[in-house]
């Protein structure tokens, strides 16, 4: 049975009506839409997520809608928004509450000394970069999920204390609990175990803390996170080469760490810096990747190296270190990580890469 066309979908989706008027279609909320064989995906994308929480039934009758389509074997919607979310009158659970959020658990106090051991974790791998902007974030949620469909045992530590965006990326909306006010049981998504500070904070609330607490907090989301048995676990770090980096490379046992940058010459710069850093601190570079390599219009099919092109190969070639993948700039990548669906997670062609990625490491490490 042969899959559907675009139109015979778009189609279905004319008829699935929202409720304030219109449809999925002539409201143009529908993004990334990809078909292929017996799969369709798209990404519902909605103004702000109020809108997004009200087109949840919406949602749930395309899903219906097109699984009716003959061709059509699986359907993933992820839903984005663009807008923040409305405030919320803050919970204060009682310590001890397995349901509630942990106000109990201090987080970002002063680090303990000596080195640290991360209980049940065989591997750690640390995905950083020189800069911010290159889409490490983005890399280190496909990573861990690929590998968790590779067979691994993955959790992914969201490092990034200032700026964390695991818990969008990764579909994450409930606070972690902790029954005791002092172990944290992190949340599941895509079949990976997730911890990240933005979980136990307001989105918009600022952190304003010194090194010494961002030291402290690096260590609680390492060691008092109930892991369980993991083959890896993935931290995703903060961009540059300060406090968190040098805490984690000196303080935990990291197996390696992999760099991320695009072409351009001035993250070059940075990803130097970087791969320096980890020298110092003796940790071992497991690989680059070079993220946003090129740029492929969706509607013509031509091809741009809109930040340069071989730059991080070139770099790879002169350290004598391996190319992990390079990874092209694509609003399907952008518009599910928003979503909260990882590409990764999905059958789509815009996985193979995390995939092989993935496959590269194991062959790797094992």
């Amino acid at each position: 049975m042969t899959s559907p066309t675009r139109d015979e979908v778009l189609a279905v989706l004319a008829r699935v009506t929202l409720p304030q008027g219109g449809d999925l279609v002539s409201r143009d909320l529908v993004r990334a839409l990809v078909i292929d064989a017996g799969a369709v995906r798209f990404v519902i994308e909605a103004e702000t997520p109020d809108e997004a929480k009200a087109l949840e039934p919406v949602q749930a009758q395309a899903e219906a809608a097109l699984k009716a389509l003959p061709g059509v074997e699986r359907v993933a919607i992820a839903m984005t928004a663009h807008g923040p979310a409305a405030k919320a009158p803050a919970r204060q659970a009682p310590q001890g509450d397995p349901q509630g959020e942990p106000p109990s658990l201090k987080i970002g106090r002063h680090p303990t000394a000596g080195p640290s051991e991360v209980p049940g974790v065989k591997r750690i791998i640390a995905v950083g970069s020189g800069k911010g902007g290159v889409g490490k974030s983005t890399v280190s949620a496909n990573l861990a999920i690929a590998l968790a469909r590779e067979g691994w045992k993955v959790g992914l530590v969201d490092a990034d204390i200032y700026g964390p965006s695991q818990p969008r990326m990764m579909g994450v909306t409930k606070k972690p609990a902790s029954p005791d006010g002092k172990t944290i049981i992190p949340p599941v998504a895509h079949g990976i175990r997730v911890i990240s500070i933005g979980m136990m904070l307001p989105e918009d609330q600022a952190l304003i803390w010194r090194g010494p607490m961002l030291m402290g907090a690096l260590q609680q989301l390492m060691t008092q996170v109930a892991w369980g048995d993991l083959d890896v676990l993935v931290i995703d770090m903060p961009p540059g080469t300060g406090d968190v980096q040098m805490t984690l490379c000196q303080k935990f046992p990291v197996t390696g760490a992999i760099v991320v940058s695009t072409p351009q010459d001035v993250a070059l710069l940075d990803a130097r810096r970087a791969l320096n850093a980890f020298e110092v601190l003796k940790t071992p570079v497991l690989g680059l990747v070079e993220n946003m390599s090129t740029f492929i219009c969706p509607n013509c099919g031509h091809e741009e190296h809109i930040f340069g092109e071989g730059g991080v190969t070139r770099e790879a070639e002169k350290m004598g270190l391996p190319v992990l993948a390079q990874l092209p700039l694509s609003i399907e990548v952008r518009l599910s990580g928003d979503g909260g669906l990882p590409v990764a997670a999905t059958d789509s062609p815009a996985a193979e890469s995390y995939r092989a990625m993935a496959r590269q490491l194991i062959a790797q490490l094992a």
